[in-house]
């Protein structure tokens, strides 16, 4: 699979939210991350759908929702409103996990399971016919700025397995420390959708910093 570069909104300074939207589209990202967070799924408070929306008429890539909220499901529809071709919702939040994805489904947009560090990859075996995406969580969801966890590559591993088993389509998208100098590894643990939030901007400029993680990703994947 070709490796998908996808900047993760939370670092962005909100009086330039709609500049930054455009300039990463502009340097080639594959997608844009909104981290959606209630202050009790994840002690963090971010935005919501009228936010996300207002950006949607800014740039024509994809927008995903990373939904860290305790009751997830009625947001579904209004993030979906607001222009999220994607949505994705920890596995660990949900009430019913089969409705959920079939309502996302429902809604038009593609579903996505999140597994938090400590969450058994297991979790996915039974919902890998209903998703699009399996995010494995590199650092534990809710704060930006945390360090890479290793350990999380034989799980992203064991994902693949699972996955390539099944048959299905499904991409493997990793989320947290994601930088210069942990790319490889996910990437050769199976990763293919890499999201960069604080590293992609320490770069000097989006573009330098999308072209060498995209670089770094598809050496890795061979």
């Amino acid at each position: 699979m070709t490796p998908k570069i996808v900047p993760a909104m939370l670092p962005v300074d909100f009086a330039r939210l709609g500049d930054d939207c455009v300039a990463l589209e502009k340097a080639g990202a594959d997608r844009l991350q909104w981290d959606v967070m209630d202050g009790q799924f994840v002690p963090n408070i971010t935005y919501g759908p009228d936010l996300i929306g207002a950006c949607r008429p800014l740039v024509d890539i994809g927008f995903e929702a990373h939904v860290m909220c305790k009751d997830p499901e009625w947001m579904v529809p209004k993030l979906v409103e607001a222009g999220c071709d994607i949505i994705i919702i920890h596995v660990e939040a949900m009430r019913q996990p089969h409705a959920t994805y079939q309502a996302i489904h429902k809604a038009g947009a593609r579903a996505g399971v999140a597994l938090s560090p400590g969450t058994p990859v297991d979790h996915i075996e039974n919902v890998l016919d209903l998703v699009d995406l399996v995010l494995i969580m590199t650092v534990n969801p809710g704060f930006g700025g945390q360090a890479y966890i290793s350990t999380m590559e034989p799980k992203i591993a064991a994902a693949r397995k699972l996955i390539d088993a099944s048959g299905r389509d499904v991409d493997i998208e990793v989320d947290g420390g994601i930088s210069a100098d942990t790319i490889a590894g996910a990437a050769t643990a199976g990763a293919n959708v890499f999201v960069s939030g604080s590293a992609l901007w320490k770069y000097p400029s989006f573009d330098e910093g999308v072209a060498d993680l995209r670089a770094k990703a598809e050496a890795a994947a061979g």
